[in-house]
Protein backbone atom coordinates (compact mmCIF):
# COMPACT_ATOMS: atom_id res chain seq x y z
CA UNK A 1 0.00 0.00 0.00
CA UNK A 2 2.63 2.52 -1.10
CA UNK A 3 -0.01 5.14 -1.81
CA UNK A 4 -2.29 4.85 1.20
CA UNK A 5 -4.14 8.14 1.74
CA UNK A 6 -2.57 9.64 -1.39
CA UNK A 7 -4.58 11.32 -4.15
CA UNK A 8 -3.50 10.99 -7.78
CA UNK A 9 -4.61 12.61 -11.01
CA UNK A 10 -3.91 10.55 -14.14
CA UNK A 11 -4.47 12.04 -17.59
CA UNK A 12 -5.23 9.67 -20.44
CA UNK A 13 -6.42 7.32 -17.73
CA UNK A 14 -9.26 5.67 -19.64
CA UNK A 15 -7.00 3.27 -21.55
CA UNK A 16 -3.45 2.14 -22.26
CA UNK A 17 -0.63 3.16 -19.94
CA UNK A 18 -2.80 5.66 -18.08
CA UNK A 19 -5.41 3.05 -17.19
CA UNK A 20 -2.71 0.60 -16.07
CA UNK A 21 -1.27 3.31 -13.81
CA UNK A 22 -4.69 4.13 -12.35
CA UNK A 23 -5.36 0.46 -11.60
CA UNK A 24 -2.02 0.04 -9.86
CA UNK A 25 -2.47 3.18 -7.80
CA UNK A 26 -5.92 2.09 -6.62
CA UNK A 27 -4.64 -1.37 -5.71
CA UNK A 28 -1.92 0.28 -3.63
CA UNK A 29 -4.24 2.54 -1.69
CA UNK A 30 -4.54 5.78 -3.67
CA UNK A 31 -7.63 7.71 -4.63
CA UNK A 32 -7.48 8.35 -8.37
CA UNK A 33 -9.04 10.89 -10.70
CA UNK A 34 -9.00 9.72 -14.31
CA UNK A 35 -8.92 12.68 -16.69
CA UNK A 36 -9.71 11.91 -20.32
CA UNK A 37 -11.32 13.56 -23.32
CA UNK A 38 -13.13 10.25 -23.83
CA UNK A 39 -15.78 8.58 -21.72
CA UNK A 40 -14.00 7.24 -18.65
CA UNK A 41 -16.91 6.50 -16.32
CA UNK A 42 -16.72 2.75 -16.96
CA UNK A 43 -13.01 2.70 -16.16
CA UNK A 44 -13.59 4.66 -12.96
CA UNK A 45 -16.39 2.30 -11.94
CA UNK A 46 -14.14 -0.71 -12.48
CA UNK A 47 -11.42 0.92 -10.39
CA UNK A 48 -13.92 1.66 -7.64
CA UNK A 49 -14.98 -1.96 -7.61
CA UNK A 50 -11.34 -3.04 -7.47
CA UNK A 51 -10.75 -0.84 -4.45
CA UNK A 52 -13.96 -1.85 -2.74
CA UNK A 53 -14.91 1.80 -2.40
CA UNK A 54 -15.51 4.93 -4.44
CA UNK A 55 -11.88 5.99 -4.55
CA UNK A 56 -11.93 6.56 -8.30
CA UNK A 57 -13.65 9.28 -10.29
CA UNK A 58 -13.77 10.13 -13.98
CA UNK A 59 -13.42 13.69 -15.24
CA UNK A 60 -13.91 14.50 -18.90
CA UNK A 61 -11.53 17.20 -20.10
CA UNK A 62 -9.34 18.18 -23.04
CA UNK A 63 -5.87 18.64 -21.55
CA UNK A 64 -4.97 21.21 -24.19
CA UNK A 65 -7.71 23.57 -22.95
CA UNK A 66 -6.81 25.72 -19.96
CA UNK A 67 -10.33 26.17 -18.59
CA UNK A 68 -11.05 22.44 -18.74
CA UNK A 69 -7.79 21.48 -17.05
CA UNK A 70 -8.26 24.05 -14.31
CA UNK A 71 -11.78 22.75 -13.64
CA UNK A 72 -10.61 19.12 -13.66
CA UNK A 73 -7.87 19.79 -11.11
CA UNK A 74 -10.32 21.67 -8.91
CA UNK A 75 -12.82 18.80 -9.10
CA UNK A 76 -10.18 16.21 -8.21
CA UNK A 77 -8.84 18.28 -5.34
CA UNK A 78 -12.33 18.88 -3.96
CA UNK A 79 -13.16 15.18 -4.21
CA UNK A 80 -10.04 13.94 -2.43
CA UNK A 81 -8.98 16.88 -0.29
CA UNK A 82 -5.90 17.62 -2.38
CA UNK A 83 -3.51 16.14 -4.95
CA UNK A 84 -0.24 14.36 -4.20
CA UNK A 85 0.59 12.71 -7.52
CA UNK A 86 0.22 13.71 -11.17
CA UNK A 87 0.81 11.28 -14.02
CA UNK A 88 0.59 12.82 -17.47
CA UNK A 89 -0.19 9.97 -19.84
CA UNK A 90 -2.51 11.69 -22.32
CA UNK A 91 -1.05 11.72 -25.81
CA UNK A 92 -1.72 11.47 -29.51
CA UNK A 93 0.37 10.12 -32.40
CA UNK A 94 0.21 11.61 -35.87
CA UNK A 95 2.43 10.91 -38.88
CA UNK A 96 4.08 13.21 -41.40
CA UNK A 97 7.26 15.11 -42.09
CA UNK A 98 7.18 18.89 -41.72
CA UNK A 99 6.02 19.42 -45.31
CA UNK A 100 3.16 16.94 -44.92
CA UNK A 101 2.01 18.07 -41.49
CA UNK A 102 -0.81 20.59 -41.47
CA UNK A 103 -0.52 23.39 -38.95
CA UNK A 104 -3.70 22.15 -37.29
CA UNK A 105 -2.14 18.70 -36.80
CA UNK A 106 1.04 20.24 -35.40
CA UNK A 107 -1.05 22.29 -32.97
CA UNK A 108 -3.04 19.21 -31.96
CA UNK A 109 0.04 17.12 -31.19
CA UNK A 110 1.91 19.86 -29.35
CA UNK A 111 -1.30 20.91 -27.61
CA UNK A 112 -2.10 17.48 -26.19
CA UNK A 113 1.37 16.00 -25.73
CA UNK A 114 3.27 19.03 -24.42
CA UNK A 115 0.93 21.90 -23.58
CA UNK A 116 -1.31 19.44 -21.74
CA UNK A 117 1.54 18.55 -19.40
CA UNK A 118 2.29 22.22 -18.84
CA UNK A 119 -1.34 22.96 -17.97
CA UNK A 120 -1.93 20.03 -15.63
CA UNK A 121 1.34 20.76 -13.85
CA UNK A 122 0.51 24.46 -13.62
CA UNK A 123 -2.68 23.74 -11.69
CA UNK A 124 -1.62 20.63 -9.75
CA UNK A 125 1.60 22.04 -8.31
CA UNK A 126 -0.18 24.62 -6.08
CA UNK A 127 -2.29 21.74 -4.69
CA UNK A 128 0.87 19.70 -4.02
CA UNK A 129 2.46 22.63 -2.21
CA UNK A 130 -0.49 22.61 0.20
CA UNK A 131 0.29 18.94 0.94
CA UNK A 132 3.98 19.62 1.54
CA UNK A 133 5.22 18.06 -1.70
CA UNK A 134 4.38 15.54 -4.38
CA UNK A 135 5.49 13.63 -7.43
CA UNK A 136 4.92 14.17 -11.14
CA UNK A 137 5.68 11.71 -13.93
CA UNK A 138 5.40 12.59 -17.61
CA UNK A 139 5.01 9.81 -20.17
CA UNK A 140 7.48 10.65 -22.92
CA UNK A 141 8.95 8.29 -25.54
CA UNK A 142 12.16 6.89 -26.96
CA UNK A 143 11.40 9.26 -29.82
CA UNK A 144 12.59 12.06 -27.58
CA UNK A 145 16.10 10.68 -28.33
CA UNK A 146 15.83 9.15 -31.80
CA UNK A 147 13.18 9.46 -34.48
CA UNK A 148 11.68 7.14 -37.03
CA UNK A 149 10.55 8.62 -40.33
CA UNK A 150 7.55 10.94 -40.58
CA UNK A 151 6.99 11.73 -36.91
CA UNK A 152 8.08 15.38 -36.89
CA UNK A 153 5.37 16.73 -34.58
CA UNK A 154 5.33 13.69 -32.29
CA UNK A 155 9.11 13.59 -31.88
CA UNK A 156 9.24 17.34 -31.25
CA UNK A 157 6.58 17.03 -28.56
CA UNK A 158 8.42 14.22 -26.80
CA UNK A 159 11.74 16.04 -26.86
CA UNK A 160 9.94 19.01 -25.35
CA UNK A 161 8.53 16.82 -22.57
CA UNK A 162 12.02 15.75 -21.50
CA UNK A 163 13.24 19.33 -21.46
CA UNK A 164 10.15 20.44 -19.53
CA UNK A 165 10.76 17.65 -17.02
CA UNK A 166 14.25 18.91 -16.26
CA UNK A 167 13.11 22.52 -15.92
CA UNK A 168 10.26 21.60 -13.59
CA UNK A 169 12.49 19.39 -11.46
CA UNK A 170 14.87 22.31 -10.88
CA UNK A 171 12.11 24.85 -10.29
CA UNK A 172 10.14 22.79 -7.79
CA UNK A 173 12.75 20.85 -5.85
CA UNK A 174 12.42 23.38 -3.03
CA UNK A 175 8.69 22.58 -2.92
CA UNK A 176 9.59 18.90 -2.34
CA UNK A 177 7.97 18.07 -5.67
CA UNK A 178 9.88 15.55 -7.75
CA UNK A 179 9.42 15.53 -11.54
CA UNK A 180 10.52 12.68 -13.81
CA UNK A 181 9.75 11.26 -17.24
CA UNK A 182 9.49 7.70 -18.52
CA UNK A 183 10.38 6.99 -22.13
CA UNK A 184 8.81 3.80 -23.48
CA UNK A 185 9.51 2.14 -26.80
CA UNK A 186 6.69 0.11 -28.39
CA UNK A 187 4.06 -0.81 -25.81
CA UNK A 188 0.97 -2.90 -26.52
CA UNK A 189 -1.70 -0.23 -26.17
CA UNK A 190 -4.67 0.89 -28.28
CA UNK A 191 -2.41 3.58 -29.80
CA UNK A 192 0.15 1.00 -30.95
CA UNK A 193 -2.56 -1.21 -32.44
CA UNK A 194 -4.04 1.81 -34.21
CA UNK A 195 -0.63 2.48 -35.76
CA UNK A 196 -0.29 -1.19 -36.75
CA UNK A 197 -3.64 -1.04 -38.54
CA UNK A 198 -2.61 2.19 -40.24
CA UNK A 199 0.54 0.67 -41.75
CA UNK A 200 -0.35 -2.99 -42.15
CA UNK A 201 -1.01 -2.85 -45.90
CA UNK A 202 -1.46 -6.45 -47.06
CA UNK A 203 -0.26 -7.80 -43.71
CA UNK A 204 -2.31 -8.38 -40.59
CA UNK A 205 -2.13 -6.36 -37.39
CA UNK A 206 -0.57 -9.36 -35.68
CA UNK A 207 2.16 -9.61 -38.33
CA UNK A 208 2.99 -5.93 -38.00
CA UNK A 209 3.17 -6.16 -34.21
CA UNK A 210 5.43 -9.21 -34.53
CA UNK A 211 7.81 -7.31 -36.81
CA UNK A 212 7.92 -4.40 -34.37
CA UNK A 213 8.53 -6.84 -31.52
CA UNK A 214 11.58 -8.20 -33.33
CA UNK A 215 13.10 -4.71 -33.50
CA UNK A 216 13.56 -4.77 -29.71
CA UNK A 217 16.53 -6.86 -28.51
CA UNK A 218 14.34 -8.36 -25.80
CA UNK A 219 12.18 -9.82 -28.58
CA UNK A 220 8.79 -8.31 -27.78
CA UNK A 221 6.94 -5.08 -27.19
CA UNK A 222 6.30 -3.91 -23.66
CA UNK A 223 3.10 -4.01 -21.67
CA UNK A 224 1.23 -1.10 -20.14
CA UNK A 225 1.54 -2.80 -16.78
CA UNK A 226 5.35 -2.83 -17.00
CA UNK A 227 5.41 0.90 -17.66
CA UNK A 228 2.92 1.45 -14.84
CA UNK A 229 5.26 -0.31 -12.39
CA UNK A 230 8.09 2.08 -13.28
CA UNK A 231 5.79 5.09 -12.96
CA UNK A 232 4.53 3.89 -9.58
CA UNK A 233 8.09 3.47 -8.34
CA UNK A 234 8.98 7.02 -9.40
CA UNK A 235 5.89 8.35 -7.61
CA UNK A 236 6.67 6.45 -4.41
CA UNK A 237 8.83 7.39 -1.45
CA UNK A 238 11.27 4.69 -2.59
CA UNK A 239 12.36 7.09 -5.35
CA UNK A 240 12.86 10.01 -3.02
CA UNK A 241 16.27 10.95 -4.47
CA UNK A 242 15.21 10.78 -8.12
CA UNK A 243 14.14 13.96 -9.88
CA UNK A 244 14.80 15.49 -13.29
CA UNK A 245 15.37 12.04 -14.80
CA UNK A 246 14.16 10.68 -18.12
CA UNK A 247 14.23 6.91 -17.87
CA UNK A 248 14.07 4.58 -20.86
CA UNK A 249 11.86 1.50 -20.67
CA UNK A 250 12.47 0.19 -24.15
CA UNK A 251 13.44 -3.48 -24.24
CA UNK A 252 16.94 -2.46 -25.28
CA UNK A 253 15.78 -0.65 -28.42
CA UNK A 254 18.10 2.34 -28.05
CA UNK A 255 21.01 0.17 -26.91
CA UNK A 256 21.38 -1.35 -30.37
CA UNK A 257 22.29 -0.11 -33.84
CA UNK A 258 20.92 -1.21 -37.18
CA UNK A 259 24.12 -2.83 -38.45
CA UNK A 260 24.19 -6.59 -37.89
CA UNK A 261 26.93 -9.12 -38.42
CA UNK A 262 26.20 -11.79 -41.01
CA UNK A 263 25.11 -15.20 -39.72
Amino acid sequence: MRFHAKAALVTGGSKGIGLAVARLFVREGASVAIVSNEEAADAAEQLGELAGSRRAIAIRADVSRREQVQAAVRQASDAFGGIDILVNSAGVQRYGDVTETDESVWDEVIGVNLKGMFLTSKYCIPEMRKRGGGAIVHVSSVQAYAAQQRVAAYSASKGGINALTRAMAVDHAADRIRVNAVCPASVDTPMLRWAADLFKGESTQTEVLRSWSNMHPIGRVGTAEEVAELIAYLCSDQAGFITGADIKIDGGLLATIGVKLPD
